[in-house]
This record gives C-alpha cells, structure tokens and sequence, in this order.
C-alpha cells in the first residue's frame, strides 16, 4: 500500500526553506481537509548568506499566494523597487551601457522590434528604443505611483531586500499566519526505511522528526540530497568561470541620496561588481574568477570603485566578507522522497539574480503538485527533474550570452569568449541571429525564465549586430518618438524610487 502524504519537513531555513514552507503552507490553506503539516528544521547558527539581494516580478506573486501585504515586507526588509539591470563596461565598444529591463517591448506580442531596429540607423540604444522603462530607469523613477495598489504598477517591476531580514519575516509569517511547525537544532543524523526513502531526521539533542517529504534547504552543505543521497554535482565552471564573491555593506553619505531603479553590473577585468540600492544601505559585490585574479587585487579592484561611487565613505572601515562557491548544480533534484530547493540544489552567480526565482519556481512546483501519496511522488519527481534541468541549462545560456557578445580584451573575457566554452544551445541561436533576431520561438515555454525579449535587450545591448541585416526600414525612427513620448508623460507623474519608498515609511508611522 501506498504511503500517504501526511508530513512535509523542510530541512535548512534562509530564504529558500521559509519560501517553501510559506508557499506549501500556503497552498494546503486553499485546499481544506487535506490535512498536511509542514515542520521546519533549522540551524540556530548558519547565517542567511544572502548574496545578490535582487528578485523578479515574479517575487510580487508569491508574496501575494502566501497573503503578505506589499507594505509589510517593504518595511520589514528594507526593500526598494527593482526594475530591470543596467550594465556598464560590458561590451567594450562606446557608448558602453545596456539596459535589461522587466518590461517587454511595446507590442511584443504581435511585432518584433528588433528586426525595425536593426533596419534602421541603430543611432538610439536597443532598449530605449522600444520601452520606455528604459528612460524611466535612466531617471531613477519609481514604477509606480503612490496610489496605485499594491503590487499593481504603471512598469513591471521586482524589489532589491535584505536578505537576512526577508528570511526573518518569511518566519515569522509561516509559523504566525499558516502555522508552520518552527523546530531549532543540528541534523545528527538521518535515517531510512528499507526502500531506501529518508524516514527522519534525528537532532542533536536527540529529537526525531518523522516525515514522507523532506525538503533540502541546507545551502551548499546539500546535507540530504549530496551528503545522504550522493546526487551527482555538475560544475559549469568551464562555462561560467566566477567562483568567489567579495561583498559588502555600505552606507549612504546623506539620507535623501538617490536609489537606483535597476541592480548596476559594473564589469571589471575579471568580473563585475553588482551595486543595488536599499532604503537605508546599498549592497554592493565584486564576483569574479579566482583563475584569472588573485584576493588581494580583488579587494583592491572594489575599493577602488567605492572610493568613486561612495564618496565620503572609507572603505578600510567597511565590513568585508568574501563567499566561495563552485557554479553548478544538482544533475537530479528530487531523488526518492527527498527534493532540493536553493543552494543545495544549485548555485551559478549573482548575474541577472536567478537564484532567488528559481527558489519561487521550486517551491510553487511542489506545493501545487504535492504529492498525496508516494507512489504520485515519483510521477511528480520526475516531471519536477526535467522543468529544472531545462530552467538551470537555460540559466546557464542566457548568463554566458552576457560575456561572449562584448569585444573587451582582458584574458577573462578572451576566454569567455572560446567557443568551447558556451553550450552547443548557444552556439546555434548565435548562429540563427545572424539571418533573424530572437522572437517567441527562441523562449517557447510558458514558464520560460528569461522570455525572448530578455534575449534581445542583451544581445543587442551590448553591441552583437548580424551578418545579415533586416531590410532598411522607418518603422524604427517612429518606434524611438512612441516610446520616448510615453516615457515623458511617465516622467511627469512617476516619483522618485526614493520618494516612493519615503510615502511608503510615513504612512507605516
């Protein structure tokens, strides 16, 4: 006889095992009398690594399906409104800027733009041309106005947190408002029935938690799916080459400065620092290859940018922290009765922030298909395996089509750019944008990660231009005097990120 589904135990907290425990907890709320419970077991002394601190729109619906209020979480995580990723020192060539931005082009739907930009004069930035959230984040404006709903927006839009504070409300939501079982302690050990699925977990202190589906939230410990289950790791350090992140906390000069609009990718000779804005602090980062520089220039190379982007502040007495990883991840993720979710199922780079979304997509694909037996859970493991290979290969594409578009000449980048190095997949699209540009056919899946705009915004952005180009065409020029027509009018009624996030914290008061 089957083993029914009685007990979820989410193993490891962070991020990724409150975003589970609230989005399983969640879904069990909207489905009366299926009776699961859900416990969390966590370390009392492994810190919430948080590296990146940027999400996707995608983050405004899982906030919503767990029942947070926008204005709660602003508060509590010192959040601001994210809108997209402006790159700089990318390609090489002059102007040297690429703005990635949520919104896709006007009209997406039934009109490639890229094909009237390319048969134009190309004068105009690809993503100004066609969206005008691009001007609105060249502005620093909000994506919204103080009176539009929450979670509603005038421009698509995501937030930049603090990760440690957002692991923390997450908590407090799970085990206040869906009652989530919250348990302290080590793992000790783990044991398992004779099938060979995990029947508990046992705690130092000798406590025993039973359950029929444990979750993996243990970080690159992967206690459960790498220790116990021997899950085989695949690096794709041959392809991405960062393997260590130097990140740090720095303050704003004077209260009322100005907060970005979209995460800042400075690339440097063996990486890039990531700048994102907060209401009371940026978080700031230099993720690089350990081939290609050594620590000490590292912490030399971010020093130097901070004494230009944060003057006033002295960098020698800044909190310094630098974070290891090797960029990969998990061949299978769910194996038996136990699934992998975040850094232990995998972990590239900080680039385009895909961490925390593939934590949402986990974590929504096994609340909405629980299994409520066993023998359901295989079918369910096995359909789970296959959408996240197919999710993490096309992370690993779509980030390194970010390092070998640009023409700089760095042996980092020279080497970026050795065709061994990108997947085949790649290889091909690169192949086919010569003759057409991206469009629907290059991101066909529903729940793709990054759509075909996102494709074009950087491809185009940081300088690739086809050997065959699209028939000239004016259609371009009147594109550019829409969008910038639409983005003034924006303008005039959109605040500040700033001022919105000040409207935010007085009506809290």
């Amino acid at each position: 006889m089957s083993r029914s589904t009685g007990k979820v135990v989410i193993v490891g907290g962070g991020t990724a095992g409150w975003i589970t425990a609230n989005a399983i907890a969640a879904e069990q709320r909207r489905q009366p009398g299926v009776g699961v419970d859900v416990v969390l077991v966590e370390s009392p002394d492994i810190p919430t690594i948080g590296v990146g601190e940027g999400t996707w729109p995608s983050m405004r619906m899982t906030l919503q399906r767990i029942g947070l209020s926008e204005d709660r979480f602003m508060r509590a995580c010192q959040a601001s409104f994210k809108q997209g990723t402006r790159f700089f020192g990318w390609s090489g060539q002059k102007p040297d800027e690429c703005i990635h931005p949520f919104s896709l082009p006007v009209d997406y739907a039934r009109e490639n733009p890229a094909t009237h930009w390319l048969g134009g004069a190309c004068t105009t930035p690809f993503a100004e041309t066609v969206t005008p959230q691009a001007h609105v984040i060249r502005r620093g404006l909000a994506p919204k106005q103080a009176t539009t709903p929450p979670y509603a927006f005038v421009f698509n839009y995501g937030y930049h947190l603090d990760a440690a504070r957002f692991a923390a409300l997450l908590c407090r939501h799970a085990v206040e408002a869906l009652g989530v079982a919250h348990i302290t302690g080590k793992v000790a050990k783990v044991e398992s029935l004779a099938d060979g699925d995990i029947e508990a977990v046992v705690l130092e202190t000798g406590e025993r938690v039973a359950g029929e589906l444990f979750v993996d939230c243990t970080g690159q410990r992967a206690l459960l799916i790498g220790a116990h289950y021997g899950a085989r790791f695949t690096s794709v350090k041959a392809q991405l080459f960062n393997d260590t992140a130097l990140a740090v906390q720095v303050p704003y000069a004077q209260a009322s400065a100005a907060i970005a609009s979209a995460t800042q990718a400075t690339a440097q000779s063996a990486g890039w620092i990531w700048d994102i804005g907060l209401g009371s602090r940026r978080g700031v980062g230099y993720v690089h290859s350990s081939a290609h520089v050594d620590a000490d220039e590292a912490h030399k190379t971010l020093e130097r940018y901070l004494k230009r982007t944060a003057p006033g502040v002295e960098p020698t007495r800044l909190d310094f922290r630098t974070i290891a990883f090797e960029p990969g991840y998990r061949d299978v993720q769910w194996v038996r009765n136990c699934v992998a979710v975040g850094l232990s199922a995998g972990f590239v780079e900080p680039l385009e922030a895909s961490a925390l979304a593939l934590i949402e997509q986990s974590a929504a694909a096994i609340a909405t298909q629980l299994p409520r037996d066993r023998q359901v859970m295989d079918v369910v493991a096995r359909r789970f395996n296959a959408k996240m290979r197919y999710h993490w290969e096309r992370i690993v594409e779509f980030l390194k089509l970010h390092y070998v578009v640009g023409r700089r000449d760095e042996p980092y980048w020279r080497d970026h750019r050795r065709p061994e190095s990108a997947p085949m997949s790649l290889h091909d699209k690169l192949a086919l944008w010569q003759q057409q540009p991206p469009w629907h056919d290059d991101a066909p899946r529903i729940d793709e990660l990054f759509p075909s705009a996102s494709y074009q915004y950087v491809l185009y952005g940081l300088g690739f231009r086809p050997r065959y180009a699209p028939p000239p065409s004016d259609r371009a020029d009147r594109l550019y005097q829409e969008t910038r027509a639409k983005a003034e009018q924006a303008a005039r009624h959109l605040p500040t990120n700033r001022a919105l996030l000040c409207r935010v914290a007085e009506e809290a008061a």
